[in-house]
């Protein structure tokens, strides 16, 4: 592809030439990329709800599922907010509240790194013990081995951003001047393609594999993370009840609140069979007399 005729200053000094493919890759493939993540959902939605799940393996194996999962989820919301932190909020603000781009710097580093290494262990291991649990791997499809790779990508690539501007130290690449302004120029639909050009290719790749994680998202399991258990805040207590034969008494609890009853004339004379002890409610205890 051609150069553009044109060149646009990215920072002090520097001038970037714009070509096509840039064009194309970040100033006109993050909105497909939106479309296809925004209509795939709603699609999802509308044809396929009882495929909206995580169709979960743990009763075929906890143990493992019990360690990387947490890891896994909980890693990832530190890196997610280290990408809003990082992306959204402008080097300016910072600044005015007094923080120097060395601190940022440093904290960004510590706290992305970790989070960082703690996401790719829990894929890590989420992966091994769907390849080694023989019943989670005949559950896995073709559209899951996809999800795998290109999540894992994703984060890797991240990761090797992250490292690089440990090594690279002070002279390493300033996001906060070339990813992040053109991240925050999508959405008033004026793309800073240049300050995304000027950018290195360590920050291209992660950018892509990450449109590219967007893209299959509302394909895969992954959809589950756009369900939000909210009705679990509003939803009336679980009725349950027991029963307790000591003394003769029967306690009955509801929502979490007990009351004791007499269980004379309530119970039935014959001996229940082992197993099938029955639970006492009150409507059956009402038709009973």
């Amino acid at each position: 592809m051609h150069a553009l005729e044109a060149a646009f200053e990215t920072g002090p000094g520097a001038a970037v030439a714009i070509t096509t493919w840039d064009t194309v890759l970040w100033g006109v493939l993050p909105y497909v990329m939106v479309v296809v993540l925004v209509g795939g959902l709603v699609w999802r939605y509308r044809y396929d709800q009882f495929g909206w799940t995580t169709r979960s393996s743990q009763l075929y194996e906890s143990r493992l599922l019990g360690i990387a999962s947490p890891l896994f989820h909980f890693g990832l919301l530190a890196v997610i907010a280290g990408h809003f932190f990082g992306l959204v909020i402008p080097m300016a603000w910072t600044r005015a509240v007094g923080m120097s781009q060395e601190f940022y710097h440093f904290n960004a580093l510590l706290v992305g790194g970790i989070a960082g290494v703690a996401t790719l262990g829990g894929i890590a291991l989420l992966i091994y013990r769907r390849r080694t649990s023989g019943p989670v791997f005949m559950a896995t499809t073709r559209n899951d081995k996809t999800m795998y790779v290109v999540l894992t990508a994703a984060i890797v690539f991240g990761l090797w951003t992250t490292l690089a501007s440990v090594f690279e130290g002070e002279h390493g690449h300033n996001y906060r001047e070339t990813v992040a302004p053109w991240f925050r120029s999508l959405f008033i639909f004026q793309p800073d393609v240049a300050a995304m050009a000027a950018a290195p290719f360590s920050f291209h790749l992660h950018t892509l594999v990450g449109m590219a994680l967007f893209v299959i998202w509302p394909f895969t399991r992954l959809v589950h993370a756009f369900t939000a258990p909210l009705h679990y805040l509003f939803r009336p207590y679980i009725v349950y009840r027991s029963r307790d034969t000591a003394n003769g008494r029967r306690i009955s609890r509801t929502g979490g609140r007990s009351r004791d009853r007499t269980a004379a004339g309530t119970r039935s004379q014959a001996a229940p069979r082992r197993g099938w002890s029955p639970v006492g409610t009150p409507d059956r205890d009402t038709r009973s007399r």
